[in-house]
């Protein structure tokens, strides 16, 4: 899953890093190099966190969503890309049948946003989870 990240940096200080689609998702480091692997852990946990507490993932919005915030204004903006599969937390194998024309469009969907066919199908599945979520109310 690609998350956008805006980079902050005042004068003397570190790079702050905030995570607009994940609300209280922060992180920072010294360099610009550390902000973003310091970012990814940061999803990582925050995503983390939110499945243990049986939460909704927030759906990931467009870039240009976010850029027309004034809360952004004058950050770098950012793209870090977190594997849902693994996330820590103990993973189970099953097994399902998928028909073979639906395998190939989630494989080519899959290999267009540079994600396992696994990490796809999990990222698929939370996203439809929130949108009847949002859209129950439940």
């Amino acid at each position: 899953m690609r998350y956008t990240v805006v980079i902050h940096k005042d004068e003397g200080s570190s790079y702050g890093v905030t995570v607009p689609d994940l609300p209280g998702c922060f992180s920072g480091g010294d360099t610009l190099e550390e902000a973003f692997d310091n970012a990814r852990e940061a999803i990582s946990g925050h995503l983390e966190t939110l499945l243990m507490d049986n939460q909704p993932i927030p759906k990931v919005l467009p870039l240009d969503i976010h850029q027309s915030s004034d809360d952004y204004r004058d950050g770098l903006w950012g793209f870090v890309d977190v594997d849902l599969t693994e996330i820590p937390h103990r993973s189970v194998r099953v097994n399902i049948t998928i028909p073979a024309p639906v395998l190939a469009l989630i494989d080519e969907a899959a290999a267009k946003s540079s994600e396992s066919r696994s990490s796809f199908l999990t990222h698929a599945a939370l996203e439809h989870i929130a949108d009847r979520r949002e859209r129950t109310g439940a």
